[in-house]
């Protein structure tokens, strides 16, 4: 890990108020109707964005900034920390909270138990999302963790039923194995060293069969909450019951807070550890997850399972940053997380609409989709899907055409054929979904919706959302320049910069 060219911010409340804000609106919320709940989003929404605005502005101009709590640092206080990967995240949660929050007075209308239930358990999923990747401790992640954990489970059976509750039921065992797991590695963590923050933790690690043990007692305990391959059973199942805000909530942000954290773990807290094997290791894990997952998908035949085992698929991606291990990868992750979320989230919202409106995503109804007059969302759809093929000019084209920079910078031959074959394959998955989605059936068969099913029914804010989200991953094609150097600020391949 290398120091920060300039001496980071040692007090900033701005990073208080992204975890308070939400927080706070989530206790009100709890106090207040359905509407007065929809107005504190609202406030919340605006609130972050002042919060996190000034927040960046002083990463661009100081590479990190830290807030002590109570004024008490590390290792007996509570630490808050920004950098470029907190704000690559910090932001991706905003633009995704601001679509769901949009979304989902329309999606939950006339479910008023639904509604009700479904404001706090969303602004303490953010509360908790913003923590986790501002907070530096080992234990105080682990409380982040089991936050965002309930509040997730909790969304995913919003939708009712026997389905959705087994579903849940599947996620929390899951869930709280990571959650088990880890907690025994901060144990042993604490027990050989004496200090929970990660920095410190990385400046004096004693490499031993211990820390051995427990990094690998807490990288199983991620990678159970990430839906990484092999843990990845929960994801289709809790994708398939939940209602479409939510799935685009777990796709977008709720995995990837497990993700997020091997990365700081590893890069961070035990980089004596990232040697050659550990780096091999999680890149065969993304690799297999990469292709498994668009196996899977193409032999999916409902909409939204294929776009979960897409999930499991392009979150392999973001472990080639440990074979590839350069500047390039760094950049290459950190803007495919964004572009994923951003279209994942986008597709998510147009699967809800097509469920709402055709009244199943069974694959072989979809053409009545069109006639439905379902523009905007497969529009959408189509925009999402071309990012996460990674066509130009999309943002997900700027993330593969950087990991395959790296590839070829380090010589790794097989790690280029793999992106490119798993490039192929998302093609494959998605080009098959976009075809049924856009052909007519032969003889004009299945020509009209039912009323009750009618798109005069769909409201406007449904019909749009998924479009402007397939916007965003589209011109996240032409403004990579300055993302990319903002988001770079206290990354750990400093030196390889050129």
């Amino acid at each position: 890990m290398n120091e920060a060219s300039v001496l980071p911010v040692e007090s900033h409340p701005g990073l208080v108020l992204l975890v308070f804000i939400p927080l706070l609106a989530a206790i009100l919320s709890v106090l207040l109707d359905g509407r007065a709940a929809r107005s504190t989003a609202v406030v919340t929404l605006a609130g972050v964005f002042g919060a996190l605005w000034w927040v960046s502005a002083e990463v661009a101009a100081a590479s990190q900034v830290r807030h002590l709590l109570g004024g008490w640092g590390a290792p007996l206080g509570i630490e808050l920390m920004a950098d470029g990967l907190s704000l690559a995240m910090l932001w991706l949660t905003w633009v995704t909270g601001l679509a769901v929050s949009a979304v989902a007075p329309a999606s939950f209308a006339g479910r008023a138990e639904v509604s009700r239930l479904f404001w706090p358990l969303w602004l303490t999923l953010w509360a908790a999302l913003n923590a986790t990747w501002l907070a530096t401790d080992l234990f105080n992640l682990y409380i982040t963790l089991e936050l965002l954990t309930l509040a997730a489970v909790a969304l995913a059976i919003l939708g009712g039923g026997s389905a959705a509750l087994r579903a849940g039921m599947r996620y929390l065992l899951y869930a709280l194995l990571g959650s088990l797991a880890w907690l025994l590695g901060v144990a042993l963590i604490y027990a050989g060293h004496g200090v929970l923050d990660l920095h410190t933790l990385g400046v004096g690690l004693e490499v031993g069969p211990a820390t051995w043990f427990a990094a690998a007692l807490m990288s199983v305990g991620l990678m159970a909450k990430a839906a990484l391959w092999p843990l990845h059973g929960w994801l289709p199942p809790a994708h398939a019951g939940a209602p479409a805000p939510v799935s685009a909530l777990l796709s977008a942000l709720v995995v990837k807070a497990a993700v997020y954290l091997l990365l700081r773990l590893w890069w961070w807290g035990l980089p004596a550890l990232t040697g050659q094997g550990v780096a091999l290791a999680f890149g065969v894990l993304g690799a297999a997850a990469m292709l498994y997952g668009s196996v899977l998908a193409l032999m999916q035949l409902r909409v939204k399972r294929i776009i979960a085992y897409s999930t499991i698929a392009q979150l392999g991606y973001l472990l080639l940053v440990f074979p590839l291990a350069s500047m390039a990868a760094w950049q290459g992750v950190l803007y495919h997380a964004l572009s994923h979320g951003v279209a994942k989230a986008a597709m998510f919202l147009a699967a809800g609409n097509i469920l709402m409106v055709v009244g199943h995503d069974r694959l072989a109804g979809l053409p009545q989709a069109m006639r439905a007059r379902l523009g905007p969302s497969v529009a959408g759809l189509v925009l999402a899907s071309v990012s996460l093929m990674g066509l130009p000019p999309t943002g997900g084209f700027i993330a593969k055409w950087l990991l395959l920079r790296a590839a070829f910078e380090t010589g790794g031959v097989v790690w280029v054929s793999l992106i490119v074959l798993s490039g192929l394959l998302a093609a494959a998955y998605l080009f098959r979904l976009l075809a049924m989605l856009l052909r007519r059936p032969p003889g004009g068969e299945g020509d009209g919706v039912p009323d009750a099913h009618g798109a005069a029914s769909l409201p406007v804010v449904l019909s749009v959302m998924p479009l402007l989200l397939g916007i965003v991953a589209v011109l996240l094609g032409f403004v990579a320049a300055p993302l990319l150097e903002l988001f770079l600020q206290g990354a750990p391949f400093v030196e390889a910069a050129p």
